[in-house]
C-alpha cells in the first residue's frame, strides 16, 4: 500500500497543448483513487517547479495535482506585447478541460492568489473551493505598488523596445519578488529558475498585480475557502492578507510565521500549512466537507501559526 501511495505522489511534468491558446508545461501528481484535484497556480516570475516544486509530493499523497506554468514564466504558453491575469485564469480553465478535472481547488500564491480569484469569477463552475497564499484583494501600499508608482509602466515599455533589457531575465529582480533567500543553495536554485522568465514578462506582470482589485467582488465567494497569511512578509502586507480573508464569508486562517519566500525557504512548514487549508476546504475523505457543513454561516476560524 505505501509503494502504491508513493507512487501516486510522484511528480511527473509534461507539456500540454491547448487548443487554440498555446503549450504549457504541467507537473502533476496522480494522487489517491478518487481524490480531489488542486490546481496549483504560482506566483510572478516564478515557474511551477519553483512555487510548488518541494511540495507537490506532500500534496500528493492526499490530492490529485496540478501545476502549470503561466503564460510568460518558465516553459508557458508565449505572452503578447501586455500580460493580462484574466488571460492566466482563462488558460487554467482552458488546461482544465484539456485533462478533464471536473471541478477542482483552486490554490493560488501571491500573484497566483489573484489569478486564483479572476479564475472564481470568471469560470465558477469549475472551482470547488479556494485556497489562497501569500495574497491579497489588492496591494495598495504595498512595495510592490511603490515600485509601480515610480515608474513601472516605463520601465515596462523600455523593457519591450530595448534590445539589450529584452535579453535580461527575471532573475535580476529576485529580492524584490520573493524577500529574503540565506541559504547559499537555494538562492542558487531560486535564481536559476527565475531566469527562466524573461524581464519584460516579470516587468508587466507585475504591473498587472498592482491594477488588480477584487475589493467590489470578492465578498460574493460562496466555496469554501482558506487564506494562508505569511505573518513575516514583506513583500505582501499580512494586514492585506488577512483583510482579504475578513472579505470572504467563512473563510479560514492559516498562518506561518515565515515571509514571502515561504515555498522556497521553508519548504516543511509550507508543506504543513498548505496541506492543513487545503484538507480544510476539500470535499473528499480526509476534508471537511464545509460545503455540507454550514460554510455558509459566515463563520472564520484561526489555525495556530506554523513556525519553522
Amino acid at each position: 500500500m505505501r509503494q502504491v501511495l508513493e507512487e501516486a505522489a510522484a511528480p511527473q511534468t509534461r507539456l500540454v497543448v491547448l487548443p487554440g491558446r498555446g503549450v504549457t508545461r504541467v507537473w502533476e501528481c496522480a494522487g489517491p483513487p478518487g481524490a480531489d484535484t488542486l490546481v496549483l497556480i504560482h506566483g510572478v516570475a516564478a515557474t511551477a517547479e519553483l512555487n510548488w516544486g518541494k511540495v507537490l509530493a506532500p500534496l500528493g499523497c492526499h490530492f490529485r495535482v496540478v501545476a502549470p506554468d503561466l503564460r510568460g514564466h518558465g516553459d508557458g504558453i508565449p505572452t503578447g506585447a501586455r500580460f493580462r491575469l484574466e488571460d492566466c485564469a482563462d488558460d487554467i480553465a482552458a488546461l482544465a478541460g484539456v485533462l478533464g478535472t471536473g471541478g477542482f481547488v483552486a490554490v493560488g500564491y501571491s500573484m497566483g492568489g489573484m489569478v486564483t480569484q479572476l479564475l472564481y469569477r470568471r469560470h465558477p463552475a469549475l472551482v470547488s473551493g479556494l485556497v489562497l497564499c501569500s495574497t491579497a484583494g489588492n496591494v495598495l501600499g504595498s512595495p510592490m505598488e511603490k515600485l509601480s508608482a515610480l515608474g513601472l509602466p516605463t520601465a515596462a515599455a523600455a523593457v519591450r523596445w530595448n534590445p539589450f533589457l529584452r535579453l535580461l531575465t527575471a532573475d535580476v529582480l529576485g529580492p524584490a519578488l520573493v524577500g529574503p533567500i540565506d541559504d547559499p543553495a537555494t538562492a542558487r536554485w531560486a535564481r536559476g529558475q527565475l531566469s527562466r522568465t524573461p524581464l519584460a514578462t516579470a516587468v508587466s506582470a507585475m504591473q498587472a498585480v498592482c491594477e488588480f482589485g477584487s475589493d467590489g467582488w470578492i465578498g460574493q465567494v460562496d466555496v469554501p475557502t482558506a487564506v494562508v497569511v505569511t505573518t513575516r512578509d514583506t513583500v505582501v502586507a499580512p494586514t492585506r492578507q488577512r483583510e482579504l480573508a475578513r472579505a470572504i464569508p467563512g473563510a479560514t486562517v492559516h498562518e506561518a510565521q515565515a515571509n514571502h519566500a515561504m515555498c522556497i525557504t521553508a519548504p516543511p512548514m509550507f508543506a504543513r500549512v498548505l496541506l492543513g487549508a487545503c484538507l480544510s476546504v476539500a470535499s473528499g475523505p480526509g476534508g471537511d466537507d464545509r460545503r455540507t457543513a454550514g460554510a455558509g454561516a459566515g463563520r472564520r476560524r484561526a489555525v495556530r501559526p506554523a513556525a519553522g
